[in-house]
């Protein structure tokens, strides 16, 4: 993911200074197993792979140093994968 980031931000040019800071933030809390933008780039969201024991001190960490360095309160939404769409009974 820290790859893919990095191409999306260099090669391709789609990051911005927030995501990149968005990036570099998560990449520092323990238990992340990586990071990285994602939608169509300059501004928009990242998708961060986490133990799921963990969730609580990410959201408080990157939350507080993130807003700490630009003034803005991220929203940070938490999902877990599932099986998908099934039939409905």
């Amino acid at each position: 993911m820290r790859q893919s980031h990095q191409s999306l931000r260099d090669d391709f040019e789609v990051s911005c200074t927030e995501l990149d800071l968005m990036v570099e933030v998560a990449e520092q809390v323990e238990g992340v197993y990586g990071t990285r933008m994602t939608g169509g780039g300059f501004g928009g969201c990242t998708i961060t792979l986490i133990k799921s024991d963990r969730v609580d001190a990410f959201q408080t960490t990157v939350s507080a140093r993130y807003e700490r360095a630009t003034g803005r309160k991220p929203e940070i939404y938490v999902c877990s994968a599932s099986d998908g769409v099934g039939k409905l009974a």
